[in-house]
């Protein structure tokens, strides 16, 4: 269940989708907090120089491997725009993060570019819980999902 702390932190991630589609990037954005309420790091997608695994989570499992404890690290929460794929996923299960919380699923993301005549992307869209079983997920959130929508919209140019 989305609480409305929690919807405050996936604004928040939400907010960072904005700012990097604003900067020519994808509209991904994920925020990574601790057990006590204390963003610990954020970031955006970086994709648009052709790098395609730079994505937000996939960030947010590096620097919390790097900087916080196996304990500190299954209390936190990950906050994000849109559902982790895959290799985010992964990412998360492997460094052990806590529980996710996402705006966008990535049914909603696949059904949405397929409606605007996007070619398919190059990895299934899987549920997180296919890629990581334990994990435990929230999402999507309606209200903040649209809002997500109008993003992917923008940057594909409403075709």
């Amino acid at each position: 269940m989305i609480t409305d702390a929690d919807r405050r932190f996936l604004s928040r991630a939400v907010e960072l989708a904005e700012l990097a589609l604003s900067r020519g990037d994808e509209p991904f954005g994920s925020v990574l907090v601790s057990a006590a309420g204390e963003v610990l790091f954020e970031d955006h997608n970086h994709v648009a120089a052709g790098d395609h695994t730079q994505h937000p989570e996939f960030a947010i499992a590096r620097w919390a491997a790097e900087n916080l404890t196996p304990d500190e690290r299954a209390a936190a929460t990950v906050y994000t725009s849109g559902e982790h794929c895959p290799m985010c996923s992964a990412a998360h299960g492997w460094v052990g993060l806590g529980r996710i919380v996402y705006a966008s699923s990535s049914a909603q993301l696949s059904q949405w570019l397929r409606d605007l005549g996007c070619p398919d992307a190059p990895v299934a869209a899987l549920p997180i819980q296919q890629v990581v079983p334990a994990a435990v997920v929230d999402g999507p959130d309606p209200e903040l999902a649209e809002r997500v929508h109008a993003l992917h919209a923008r940057r594909t140019g409403g075709r």
